[in-house]
């Protein structure tokens, strides 16, 4: 069986193409599977059939579950809410023809809940499993970060919740909408300003695409090889340990004396992925940013490593991914968010285009590119 001009002979996958294309000229059925997007690619210019695993797949981006639901809600339970409550008879969404329809909430999703005769009037909330009810922490200013749109008010509802409440914390999300900023302020408030000492530190990781399981040949210490990893990580905590914007830059060197200090009292540990994976973690509050990198059996590694007092957050954007062999429905972020969905353990939150809070150039690229 002669392969196409340029696919040589001795490459593997090439040679399980011509054996796949042998079977179709026998007349035999043939669907190859594979999470080779450049292999699946090559099986349809050969007329191959091709596809990726069914069960590590979620739904296309747009469908699959974001955390929050926008309702509308009766004048007389809308002004009893903060007391009340609100009973799932008293809300609704409007269908195509503007017809009032019930609501089926997740346990743990969150509310934008407008009056029905005032849509201007709005009040946040969160379905406990019974009813909806007021978000807990929405007066608190972690490390001195408040919110500044409902997202982001969701969010922080999320983050600040008890690890004993909400142990798994997932967030989706574009570019700038804050995502990495806030944990990280969240994180600062519970280790260092909450008396209570909630959690003993923060462990941040980032999995990288390049060279994340074979990290150990690279030279110099963990931190020195995973330096370039955390740089973004850098840049966010800058903003959060000086908070005055006319004076942050104006002493660089005192500005890094401050970053480097969190990692120094190990207020703040970044870590590699794979020495993550194995351990069992307590009373931590762990980052693992850019998760739509991860693939779906990292994404659980890291979930089942939770232990007492452990808060895991997991941040990215699955429409940005430089995994080769991931995209949008099959990386290890989606695959947790469908997963956990209806947990009573897990808060998600997927925040919007327009709550992007980095600059107005970068609001305007995301609608437009």
């Amino acid at each position: 069986m002669a392969l196409p001009e340029g696919f040589k002979d001795d490459k593997n996958d090439n040679r399980i193409l011509k054996v796949c294309k042998g079977l179709e000229q026998e007349q035999v059925p043939v669907i190859l599977v594979t999470k080779d997007i450049v292999m699946r690619i090559k099986a349809q210019m050969m007329g191959i059939e091709a596809e990726d695993f069914t069960t590590e797949q979620a739904p296309i981006f747009d469908r699959q579950y974001s955390g929050r639901m926008d309702v509308y809600a009766k004048e007389e339970a809308f002004l009893e809410f903060k007391k009340k409550g609100l009973k799932l008879e008293d809300v609704y969404q409007l269908d195509g023809q503007g017809n009032p329809v019930a609501i089926e909430p997740v346990i743990n999703q969150f509310f934008l809940i407008r009056a029905n005769q005032s849509e201007k009037k709005t009040q946040l909330g969160r379905f406990d499993g019974t009813n909806i009810v007021k978000l807990e922490y929405k007066k608190e200013s972690p490390y001195g970060v408040r919110p500044r749109n409902v997202g982001q008010y969701f969010l922080q509802e999320a983050l600040m919740s008890d690890a004993n409440v909400a142990p798994l914390v997932i967030v989706k999300g574009m570019a700038g909408t804050a995502k990495t900023f806030y944990s990280l302020a969240v994180g600062l408030e519970k280790v260092m300003e909450v008396k209570s000492k909630e959690y003993r530190k923060i462990i941040i990781s980032r999995p990288n695409t390049q060279f994340d399981d074979e990290i150990g040949f690279l030279p110099g210490s963990e931190q020195e090889k995973i330096a370039p990893l955390i740089r973004p990580i850098i840049d966010n905590l800058e903003l959060l340990v000086d908070q005055d914007e006319a004076e942050r830059f104006l002493d660089e060197s005192e500005l890094s004396g401050k970053v480097i200090e969190l990692f120094d009292r190990e207020i703040l540990v970044a870590q590699a992925m794979n020495f993550i994976r194995g351990r069992s973690i307590t009373k931590t509050y762990l980052i693992i940013d850019e998760a739509q990198n991860l693939t779906p059996k990292q994404a659980k590694g890291i979930i089942t490593r939770a232990g007492k007092g452990t808060k895991i957050i997991l941040l990215g954007d699955p429409n940005q991914i430089d995994h080769p062999l991931l995209d949008e429905r099959t990386n290890g972020l989606s695959y947790a968010s469908e997963k956990m969905k209806g947990s009573p353990y897990c808060y998600q939150i997927t925040l919007t285009a327009d709550e992007c809070e980095r600059s107005s150039l970068a609001m305007d690229a995301i609608k437009r590119m």
